[in-house]
């Protein structure tokens, strides 16, 4: 968060039918698939799957793709439209790895099972070293060819400062999407690092008030809910810094292999894609889990800003590591979770 000037660091066949000699076996075809509808079809077959090892989307090929561990999963993925490959690991084990990493508890570290490897990649920032790296190193061996070891040159910290900036107590933020409270009021989503900070938000630095802070989590999870207090316009939609805006229709899960956008007030725009689901973090305050990990870059300020796909609210900024002029990597709360947790809805 940006505070008085100064940052403050925080930081997705087996058997064949006999058939007559004239009659042919041909292996089923993927189904070209929408993001949306790749989501669904995942969800589908993963959970008819026994040893379930994740998925992802290939949007070069607009495809589903579906690890299992044995021959007749292979078929069953395949059957239902997606394309499949038989790993080491299923996600059940892989998760238990992180889970174990995770316990660890080394500040300056994050953890994501990456279904593309098959494996959990723990990043580890400049900050970690002697003791702790070596604390690390062991905890990765230890997990065998379920881990691996990445380090990133940037410092993870959280990116407080969607898209429009908020301002509040002399730090900064970004808003997230626009909701109905549980209560039916008007209000917006944001980071929990920045409500749990800041009581009442202007759209203005020393402006007016226009909301106070409601609910909020962090860390454990990050996010957090303000009720507009003021008569401010409150479209459900995302500033685009070009002139227009997207229209959020709805929260939408994301997808490992989807493309998406990340809208905030320091950085304002920026495209990437979704590298993992379920990630977790271990800033200094402590570790949030069930996050989004993007190749997004995003700065201090860009804290609470709005990650969409098309005309869904996918995430809420919660931290990363590089910038918008290096590069790095990006975490997110999930939208979907806040609007359960909070019982609000888009728009």
């Amino acid at each position: 968060m940006v505070l008085a000037g100064a940052a403050v660091a925080a930081l997705a066949a087996g058997a064949l039918t006999a058939t007559t000699a004239n009659a042919s076996q041909e292996t089923p075809t993927a189904k070209t698939l929408s993001a949306d509808s790749a989501a669904r079809l995942a969800t589908k077959v993963t959970s008819q799957i026994k040893g379930d090892a994740g998925s992802y989307y290939d949007a070069a090929a607009r495809k589903l793709v579906v690890n299992v561990t044995n021959q007749a999963a292979k078929e069953k993925a395949e059957a239902a439209g997606a394309r499949a490959r038989i790993v080491e690991h299923t996600m059940a084990q892989l998760d238990s790895a992180k889970d174990a990493l995770t316990a660890k508890n080394i500040p300056g570290t994050a953890r994501a099972v990456d279904v593309k490897t098959n494996k959990v990649v723990v990043t580890a920032d400049k900050t970690v070293k002697g003791a702790a790296l070596a604390k690390l190193q062991k905890a990765v061996k230890a997990q065998g060819g379920k881990a691996e070891l990445k380090r990133t040159d940037g410092k993870f910290t959280t990116k407080i400062a969607g898209g429009d900036a908020i301002w509040g107590n002399g730090g900064r933020c970004s808003l997230g999407f626009n909701v109905t409270t549980a209560d039916g009021k008007p209000g917006f989503l944001t980071a929990g690092h920045c409500t749990t900070a800041i009581s009442s938000w202007s759209d203005s630095q020393g402006g007016q008030e226009i909301a106070k802070s409601g609910d909020g989590k962090f860390p454990g999870n990050d996010y957090g809910i303000a009720t507009y207090t003021g008569d401010t316009d409150h479209p459900s939609e995302v500033n685009l810094y070009d002139g227009g805006t997207q229209a959020i229709s709805g929260a939408g899960e994301a997808q490992v292999g989807q493309k998406v956008t990340r809208s905030g007030s320091t950085t304002q725009v920026h495209d990437g894609t979704v590298k993992a689901v379920n990630a977790s973090v271990t800033y200094p305050e402590g570790t949030v889990n069930g996050l989004i990990q993007t190749d997004v870059c995003a700065e201090p300020g860009d804290s609470g800003g709005s990650l969409f796909a098309g005309d869904k609210a996918l995430g809420l900024t919660s931290g990363g590591s590089g910038d918008c002029s290096s590069g790095g990597e990006t975490y997110f709360q999930p939208v979907p979770a806040a609007l359960d947790a909070l019982g609000a809805k888009i728009g």
